[in-house]
């Protein structure tokens, strides 16, 4: 009897602390719901990084931050160098154009468009962009080109090359409908004897011609010698009449402000990690499952229209030690802690499609945790003001083909044959619930990828807003790095328009170039010890990064990506050197025309605005001396907890490394 009392005692004891301890809480949450403050992504971006002061007291290390002095000299300059007459105002003939793509297709579509305007002296109606017309429900308030671009700006910035109106005339708008022009679709990179031979005898006879523009380009890269100034009118139509529309601009000069509020610099990084590349490239093997299988799917596509002349099934990590394939983010995340990168360096992730999602930039985000995009760094009001006022679309939701009825199972079975039956093929791999839930679940049910859905459609139209936002921030960051860019498609890539309008507009700014074949020989080496490499392979690293961002980087990029795609690399027509001390090489590609070291002289005043910044080169090399220092004692520490890890792991090392 006297265990049993016990007992009663202490359960009611408990149960007295269980109210005591219910009662607290409740009234904690009472009391404390007022107070709630909202999650603000910048706050915590800014209390992230310690030791924060104001932006004047950050002292940044040129190591890491500071520009590029060998190529200080170059300065933009697109403007005409000879007798370039005005554009007949009379003019009455015209091209209209239509332009299927993403982002970059369009924008280097646009410049090719205004340079075939003016070599067949035809007034260009302004380009229809599919991207947007084909989605339903795209706000009123926009027409295709003013969906992303400002349209009174790019006809007034052209008003001295290129005569622009926004329509057709009336009386022959009617003759369109009827389809009573000619119509050419240009292969990618078509001369300009293709036009003048070609187009512009249609022209003369009918007065209106279109264009279908698929791939990207319309006009070869490299023109010749004698078409210089028609290269210099690509810069200014890609560099200066295509802005964006203010909305656009305003909401990515404010992400800028965010981003630099803190007060430290930040790397901009596009992995370039799309569907269509990989499947151009045969790198499906870089994913798993599922992943792979929609990247097989797309090759296979490419195969059946002829866009790709290989065989469906390649080996991926073959294609990867050969560049061809993209570096992954973990991959770039050890890139920059080799090239000492502080883990709380700021990383803004540009590109509206990374295929493989948020999973793949898991190792990234544990490198560098201050890793931000758009959506963390701007509201959901301020996105959707972007896109403006849409009518309600019903939700993509997968419905997988209809299970056959018990009766049908049962008729099947009578109806398969003699027995006895072979044995059933062994059973695929399982397909897992998330497998059926997103936009890829087709893959499961069906051989066969659906058409797309209008709300498909719109996001589609959706990513030529966020690539636009991410272009700007790109185009602004004290560093920006590649993941994948000059791939030799022949496409126009994000990446590509980037490091060009950098090169053009700060030849000197930080802009990585990295050769994937060398950096896949390189994690090769110490593919077993990632995260804890030798101090030879860091150099090493360091030696290639560095090489990427001078001279040397600058010139491999322009033997691979000029034949391709002119505004990745404007040099020598778009841009003059101010006279320095060292005299560049002049480096010729394979048709000899030059392709670096061989711009003009800048204007005088070009030349006083730059002996005004050159006071402070002294205090500079003074703070360079430091960097060096305080990068020395980097290196010293990263051996000492490279061999520290080795031993705490009890492997073999050699203390002669």
């Amino acid at each position: 009897m006297a265990v049993n009392s016990k007992l009663k005692w202490v359960a009611l004891f408990v149960l007295a602390l269980s109210l005591v301890s219910l009662v607290a809480h409740l009234s904690m949450t009472k009391f404390s719901s007022v107070n709630l403050a909202q999650y603000n992504a910048n706050e915590a971006l800014i209390h992230a990084i310690p030791n924060i002061g104001s932006p004047l007291e950050v002292k940044r290390n040129k190591r890491l931050w500071g520009e590029l002095r060998s190529l200080e000299s170059l300065q933009p300059y697109a403007n005409p160098r000879s007798s370039y007459p005005a554009p007949d105002e009379n003019s009455d003939s015209f091209i209209y154009a239509k332009i299927f793509g993403g982002f970059e297709k369009i924008r280097s579509s646009i410049s090719d468009l205004v340079t075939i305007s003016r070599l067949l002296n035809a007034t260009l109606v302004i380009p229809e962009i599919q991207q947007s017309t084909r989605s339903k429900g795209i706000s009123y308030k926009f027409k295709s080109f003013t969906y992303i671009y400002d349209e009174e700006e790019f006809i007034l910035s052209l008003k001295n090359d290129v005569n622009i109106v926004k329509t057709l005339p009336e009386h022959l708008k009617h003759a369109r409908k009827r389809r009573k022009f000619p119509i050419f679709k240009p292969r990618n990179s078509a001369s300009p004897n293709f036009y003048v031979k070609e187009v512009l005898s249609k022209l003369k006879k009918d007065k209106v011609v279109g264009l279908i523009i698929t791939d990207g380009g319309c006009l070869q890269s490299i023109l010749p010698p004698s078409m210089s100034e028609f290269q210099r009118l690509r810069c200014r139509v890609g560099f200066h009449a295509l802005q964006f529309r203010p909305e656009i601009q305003i909401l990515g000069l404010r992400i800028l402000e965010r981003l630099r509020a803190s007060g430290q610099p930040f790397i901009a990084y596009h992995p370039g990690l799309v569907r269509d590349t990989l499947a151009y490239h045969g790198c499906a093997e870089l994913y798993q499952d599922v992943h792979t299988e929609l990247i097989q799917y797309r090759r296979a596509q490419l195969i059946k229209q002829g866009i790709i002349n290989d065989e469906l099934r390649v080996e991926s990590h073959m294609r990867r030690e050969n560049g061809s394939c993209p570096l992954m983010p973990e991959e770039v995340g050890l890139l920059l802690r080799a090239m000492a990168y502080p883990s709380q360096t700021i990383i803004y992730l540009a590109g509206s499609e990374t295929f493989g999602g948020q999973r793949l930039l898991i190792p990234l985000r544990a490198l560098f945790p201050n890793l931000v995009d758009r959506t963390t760094l701007c509201s959901k009001t301020e996105l959707f003001d972007l896109v403006g006022p849409e009518a309600p679309l019903p939700a993509d939701i997968f419905r997988p083909p209809l299970q056959n009825s018990e009766q049908q199972v049962i008729d099947e079975w009578k109806k398969a044959g003699p027995r006895p039956r072979p044995l059933p093929p062994p059973p695929d791999r399982p397909i897992y619930q998330h497998e059926k839930e997103g936009w890829y679940a087709w893959i499961t049910e069906t051989d066969k990828e659906p058409d797309p859905s209008p709300m498909d459609l719109r996001k589609q139209a959706h990513r030529l807003i966020w690539d636009a936002l991410d272009y700007i921030v790109s185009v602004e960051a004290d560093a920006f790095v590649p993941g994948f860019s000059n791939d030799g498609s022949g496409w126009p890539d994000f990446s590509g328009l980037v490091i060009g309008q950098r090169l053009y507009e700060r030849a000197s700014s930080r802009t990585y170039r990295p050769d994937r074949k060398k950096i896949a020989a390189l994690f090769n080496i110490t593919r077993d010890d990632m995260y804890h490499p030798k101090r030879n392979w860091t150099l090493s690293v360091k030696e290639h990064l560095n090489r990427s961002l001078s001279e040397d980087g600058l010139i491999r990029q322009s033997l691979l990506s000029k034949p391709k795609y002119f505004l990745s690399h404007p040099l020598p027509e778009c841009s003059c050197r101010i006279p320095s001390v060292e005299i560049p090489k002049q480096i010729k590609g394979k048709d000899g025309r030059i392709l670096y070291g061989g711009e003009e002289e800048c204007p005088k005043w070009m030349h006083s605005a730059r002996a005004r910044g050159a006071t402070d080169v002294d205090k500079e090399l003074a703070e360079d001396y430091d960097d060096a220092v305080e990068q020395l004692e980097s290196d010293v520490t990263d051996v000492t907890s490279s061999l520290t890890s080795l031993i705490d792991h009890d492997e073999e090392w050699d203390p002669n490394d």
